[in-house]
């Protein structure tokens, strides 16, 4: 028997492939992750990847990395993760399933149309009394690009030419960043954005539109975990749009707080619908626009 073979024969034997439709049994859930099988996949992300499974919230996380056990073809966690440690691709897979954001440019409208009325006006006006001359607009978990990008089309539409808003996008997932950086999208994606800037800023290609390069230019992506301890950048502007939805209360809190640092009296931080802020870190922020979770950071007590 050939050594694929007996791989295939020993997984279904285990319980680990796909049920057979004739089958009765329930496809995995996340729930049914054991304990002692999740600390192992906790342990291979951190060895292979540098990325601590063990900071997402469990409920969150196993229902994602169930999805990964059925769509590879098993229903159990011990044989998928055996295949997985000598799976490299599926590895990069399941960090981004664990990882992803769905987006679109301009996801909640409403949101981006404050920002464009009221918020930026807003930090260019601070900034030219101050005598700045850069602005740093920073979209934490950006996944595909889309949200920074979105913020790269206001600044087009913005044309200050006075000052350098420079825009960051950072996100744990290096995959998820090369796609970012190629700024090439599907029709879909693009549902919000107006006709004529989408003439303006995007190019067809294939079946579907790449930002051109003079829009691509103003976005720089990072790979970036908000946990380690790395410093937080300085920025005018914090979006971090269902992210913290993912982290421990206490993780939460430190990660607010640090953004309160990084922004300074003044800068503003914009959170997802489901997200609001927490304990003490409540006094660092004033509620400018509530129903689309944006905050502006006050001088620390």
């Amino acid at each position: 028997m050939r050594s694929l073979d007996r791989c295939l024969l020993a997984l279904r034997l285990s319980g680990g492939l796909l049920r057979d439709p004739s089958s009765n049994h329930v496809p995995f859930v996340g729930s049914e992750f054991p304990d002692a099988e999740f600390d192992r996949l906790r342990e291979l992300l951190l060895a292979r990847r540098g990325f601590d499974l063990g900071m997402y919230k469990d409920r969150c996380v196993k229902r994602r990395i169930a999805a990964r056990v059925r769509a590879c073809g098993f229903n159990a966690a011990l044989p998928y993760l055996a295949w997985l440690e000598h799976n490299e691709s599926e590895l990069d897979a399941l960090l981004a399933a664990i990882t992803i954001n769905v987006s679109q440019f301009f996801r909640n409208p409403s949101t981006f149309q404050a920002l464009q009325q009221e918020v930026l006006p807003a930090l260019v006006k601070n900034a030219r009394a101050a005598g700045e001359r850069r602005l740093r607009l920073w979209s934490v978990g950006c996944a595909s690009g889309e949200e920074p990008y979105s913020l790269a089309l206001l600044v087009e539409v913005l044309q200050v030419q006075d000052l350098e808003i420079e825009i960051w996008g950072s996100d744990i997932s290096a995959p998820a960043l090369v796609q970012a950086a190629a700024g090439y999208y599907d029709e879909q994606r693009l549902g919000e954005v107006p006709a004529a800037l989408r003439e303006r800023c995007f190019v067809a290609e294939g079946r579907g539109l790449r930002l051109r390069e003079e829009i691509r230019r103003r976005v720089k992506f990072q790979q970036q975990d908000i946990l380690g301890e790395g410093a937080y950048p300085r920025a005018a502007l914090i979006l971090c749009r269902n992210v913290l939805i993912y982290f421990s209360r206490g993780d939460q809190e430190r990660i607010l707080r640090r953004f309160a640092n990084a922004l300074g009296a003044g800068g503003y931080l914009v959170l997802g619908r489901a997200e609001t802020l927490l304990g003490e870190i409540r006094q660092r922020f004033a509620a400018e626009y509530p129903e689309e979770r944006i905050y502006r950071c006050l001088p620390e007590p």
